[in-house]
């Protein structure tokens, strides 16, 4: 068997069962699919044993203990030679292993990995976190389909992950790390000697969190696993991963800023008996909200335009902010706890990764 596609799943059947129906209709036949219910309340046995009849299907349950451990449990009981790690948001079109295939075959590879995009089903919500998630304006990761992630030294993400099983066993899969666990994974599997690759064309749909409030805890931890991984995987940390803070930090001091001037103008006001101006067409604390203005202005008209919808596009700008300002909080905190005082990754960060 050529393909093994992994799925971990913590109280999600209706997602299983579309991506389960996205996986009938691949026209690449050869391969499995392992279902691991990594101790949900919400269990989805009876959404596999609908597929028994069209997929060559397991269901496994083990007791909760996060996506990694779930997925290495799948591994441990597939058979293909290549395992495919997919979330349980994902949906797949039907070329989705066809070009997983052909990538392969024209030049193989130990480990990819494939963008993600919006369906046209998704809520304006979910559109506008996936804008968030692959815009040029905000950082967005590997999102999109970069040609320069062709090169060798490319760090599949486990959303749409594929790996050589033989390689996935050597290196004994992922870490029980909490957050970050797909990238120290990968970070490894570089280190190691072996090659990765991103396959534009083996994209998935990702459904990605429902609201803006589960959006920010992913992007809050997010920010915690960099520390980490900084910290596991030394000289990882880039610029780009820095700014995501340094926005953070810019943002508060601005608005800071903002409000230290208007003050001012309100008590001189008040001292003087008259209005005074404060020097220039626009007060000084416009002048510090004009920065943040002009960000806002740029996310709107980018994401109306490429959604060719506003109401998207005003959905983005919330999306942005909370994508850049989670990361840089929750990396704020990471590097207060792990490098100022000094904690180890597990009593720093204690939280089921599932809360």
């Amino acid at each position: 068997m050529k393909y093994s596609v992994i799925i971990p799943v913590y109280n999600r059947p209706d997602e299983v069962d579309e991506l389960l129906e996205s996986l009938t209709r691949q026209r690449v036949k050869d391969f499995e699919v392992v279902v691991v219910e990594d101790g949900s309340a919400i269990p989805c046995k009876d959404v596999v044993e609908n597929y028994t009849e069209q997929l060559h299907i397991q269901y496994l349950t083990k007791k909760n203990g996060g996506p990694g451990p779930a997925r290495n449990y799948g591994v441990e009981h597939a058979k293909g030679e290549y395992v495919l790690i997919l979330d349980s948001d994902c949906v797949l079109p039907e070329g989705y292993l066809t070009a997983i295939e052909q990538e392969l075959t024209e030049r193989p590879c130990d480990a990819f990995g494939g963008p993600d995009a919006a369906h046209e089903s998704f809520t304006n919500v979910q559109k506008a976190i996936s804008y968030s998630m692959t815009s040029f304006f905000t950082t967005g990761g590997i999102r999109g389909g970069r040609k320069k992630g062709a090169m060798d030294k490319f760090y599949p993400r486990s959303f749409n992950m594929g790996i050589r099983r033989d390689v996935y066993l050597k290196l004994h899969g992922f870490s029980k790390m909490r957050f970050g666990e797909d990238i120290d994974f990968s970070y490894r599997i570089v280190e190691a000697g072996y090659t990765s690759r991103l396959f534009p064309e083996a994209w998935v749909w990702h459904k990605r969190r429902t609201d803006m409030d589960k959006f920010f805890k992913q992007v809050f931890n997010s920010g915690i696993a960099r520390i980490n991984l900084t910290k596991r995987h030394p000289g990882t940390l880039k610029l780009v991963h820095l700014l995501p803070m340094i926005f953070t930090v810019g943002v508060l001091l601005l608005i800071a800023g903002a409000v230290f001037f208007r003050l001012w103008d309100y008590y001189r006001n008040i001292a003087t008996g008259i209005l005074l101006p404060n020097g220039g067409f626009i007060p000084m604390y416009g002048l510090c909200l004009l920065p943040i203005a002009l960000y806002m202005l740029l996310i709107f008209i980018d994401a109306s335009i490429k959604n060719k919808n506003m109401v998207i596009g005003f959905l983005s700008v919330e999306a942005a902010f909370v994508q850049l300002m989670g990361y840089g909080f929750g990396f704020l905190k990471a590097w207060w706890l792990r490098c100022v005082q000094g904690k180890d990754e597990f009593t720093a960060f204690e939280a089921n990764f599932y809360d």
